[in-house]
C-alpha cells in the first residue's frame, strides 16, 4: 500500500511547504503528501480529530496537545507589474498605495480584517476594484496590469525572483509572521509521516528558496 502524508494549510501556507515536499520526495518518491485547504482556526481541531498529520499556522497552536516548528517568517507586499510607476520605489505609504487600484482577496483572514481596520482607522480610502478567490488569480491579475496586490511576499517568490512581479513595501501594513509546522505531541505517526517531520526539522528553518536541496 501507498504510503501517504496528510498536511493542513491554507493558501497561502501551502507555498510554505513546497521546497519541503520536494525534499522528501527525493527521498521518499513513492509516498503521495497530500496537501488539503483547512482554514487556521479549524486547524487544531483537524489535527486533535487526527483527520491530518501535520499543519501550517502563522501562530504558536494554543492547546497543549500540540507542538510546533518554525518555517521562517513571511510578511506582507505590494506586487506590481514591471511596468507600474510604482516598480521603480523601495517602499510607499498607505496613502500611495490606497489612490491605486487593488486587487484583494475575498476569502476571509485575520490578515485582510487587519489591513482594512488600519485604512478605516486613518480615515483613508482603498481602491478595491477587483476582488478574486485565489492567490494565483490575483497573481496574474496583476500581471495583467489590472491593479496592485497586498500578498504575503512568499506567494510571490518564483514570480519575483522572475522578474513577472515586482515587491514594493508598504512599512506599516507589512505585518511579519512567524510561520510554524504543527503537529500532535503524543508522537504517534505512521513511519511515512515520521520521515516527514525529520525532514521538516532538518530544512524547516531554512531561508526561504525557490527549491530545498536534499
Amino acid at each position: 500500500k501507498k504510503g501517504r502524508v496528510v498536511v493542513g494549510a491554507n493558501e497561502a501556507g501551502v507555498h510554505a511547504l513546497l521546497p519541503l515536499a520536494a525534499a522528501y520526495q527525493k527521498v521518499y518518491p513513492a509516498v503521495l503528501v497530500d496537501v488539503r485547504r483547512i482554514h487556521s482556526r479549524q486547524m487544531a481541531q483537524e489535527l486533535l480529530l487526527r483527520s491530518v498529520d501535520f499543519g501550517v499556522l502563522t501562530f504558536a497552536p494554543p492547546d497543549r496537545e500540540l507542538l510546533s516548528l518554525p518555517l521562517g517568517t513571511d510578511e506582507l507586499v505590494l506586487l506590481v507589474p514591471p511596468d507600474h510607476p510604482l516598480s521603480r520605489k523601495k517602499e510607499i505609504t498607505m496613502e500611495e498605495m490606497g489612490r491605486q487600484v487593488v486587487i484583494a482577496h475575498n476569502d476571509p483572514s485575520p490578515a485582510r480584517d487587519r489591513v482594512l481596520r488600519l485604512y478605516e482607522k486613518r480615515h483613508t480610502r482603498l481602491n478595491i476594484v477587483l476582488s478574486l478567490p485565489s492567490l494565483d488569480g490575483i497573481k496574474r491579475a496583476v500581471e495583467m496590469g489590472l491593479g496592485v496586490a497586498l500578498l504575503p511576499r512568499r506567494c510571490a517568490w518564483s514570480e519575483i525572483s522572475r522578474g513577472q512581479l515586482i515587491e514594493v513595501r508598504v512599512p506599516e501594513l507589512r505585518a511579519p509572521r512567524q510561520l510554524r509546522f504543527v503537529y500532535r505531541r503524543d508522537g504517534e505517526l505512521s513511519h511515512a509521516a515520521q520521515a516527514f517531520l525529520e525532514v521538516v526539522r532538518r530544512y524547516g528553518s531554512r531561508p526561504f528558496t525557490r527549491s530545498t536541496s536534499a
